[in-house]
């Protein structure tokens, strides 16, 4: 598939998360195979008023390049305006928001509010594609809700106008996250649409994402998945190239990820901030370890970097004394990604 002068096979894409798919998050997913990354999702009414927080989420470095900057909004001349903003950062395109389901986004129009009206993100459209140079994605819902699925007329629409790929999660603004995602519409958009085709919704096993290709995807996005397991993109490369699962990581990788992960974050937003929202990491870093919760309720105690990597390693030191009799070889030479 190409995007503008990017060209990808069968790509994994880390799906556009607010509070989640940041520099650092982004690093690892890169790290652990994902092709295609997405910046978390800018409010153009902040951008074109240089609100910092804002202005921060469109900066990305060279290493995680094919990237795109997400916007949302649903009025033509602010979005036409922060496309602008956004092209100076001089990402590899720019992708519209046209999925977010929270209430206090779609309810005024943004996000998957745009769904409601067609007309309306006909112009948002049209606004960002005529402000930038770059290539123009989407990444869409299904509709507003089950009696307002709409994404067939979404399809010919953002390739009328001149999107380059777009991506669709295939639930409703309505479900927000519940219920199955309806990867059957993968498909019916297939055939409506010529650009590239990337699915989202429900990808947590490799089998999945080969389901989403055997359904004519030309990529494959991961949100939820990726955050309790990180090591999915390759994963699904494996798979796809062998028919075969690769090994689940061992404690000592999780452990060694979680820490390197932690203090990329430290660095990037302050130790404090880092720490509280390093939170939503563990149970994807610690899944299936015994006695997880009690070990969870300690980390969430701490306020510091410091004790939570000294309570991890003690974790990882009674593990390994337990499984290999005391060898202590997890605390001392952690098995890193890709040195077996």
């Amino acid at each position: 598939m190409r995007i503008g002068h990017i060209e990808l096979n069968k790509p994994l894409a880390l799906a556009p998360m607010d509070d989640v798919s940041d520099p650092p998050f982004r690093m690892i997913c890169k790290e652990n195979g994902t092709d295609l990354l997405y910046t978390e999702f800018a409010s153009c009414e902040a951008l074109i008023r240089n609100v910092k927080s804002q202005l921060k989420k469109t900066e990305f470095s060279e290493s995680e390049r094919p990237i795109g900057i997400q916007l949302y909004g649903s009025a033509e001349s602010s979005m036409r305006e922060a496309a602008g903003i956004a092209e100076q950062a001089e990402p590899d395109f720019i992708d519209i928001n046209c999925g977010c389901w929270v209430r206090k986004i779609a309810n005024r129009g943004d996000g998957a509010g745009l769904l409601r009206d067609l007309h309306k993100l006909e112009a948002v459209i049209r606004a960002v594609v005529g402000a930038t140079r770059l290539p123009v994605t989407l990444k869409t819902r299904l509709g507003w809700d089950a009696d307002n699925i709409v994404i067939l007329d979404v399809a010919r629409l953002a390739e009328q106008c001149g999107i380059q790929m777009l991506a669709v999660h295939c639930r409703t603004r309505v479900q927000a996250f519940k219920g199955k995602a309806d990867w059957t519409w993968l498909e019916r958009v297939r055939n409506v649409v010529s650009i590239p085709l990337i699915g989202n919704g429900d990808v947590t096993q490799p089998e999945h994402a080969k389901q989403m290709f055997d359904l004519g995807c030309d990529g494959v996005m991961i949100g939820r998945g990726a955050i309790t397991n990180p090591w999915i993109f390759n994963q699904i490369k494996h798979y796809l190239a062998t028919g075969e699962r690769l090994p689940e990581p061992t404690l000592a990788e999780r452990i060694d990820m979680c820490l390197r992960h932690l203090k990329a974050e430290a660095e990037y937003k302050g130790e404090r901030r880092a720490v509280l929202e390093h939170r939503k990491h563990y149970a994807g870093y610690l899944k299936g370890q015994p006695n997880i919760a009690k070990l969870r309720a300690e980390l969430m105690q701490f306020s510091n970097v410091g004790p939570i990597e000294a309570r991890l390693n003690r974790f990882l030191e009674a593990s390994c004394q337990s499984d290999l009799g005391g060898c202590g070889q997890c605390v001392k030479n952690p098995r890193l990604p890709g040195t077996d």
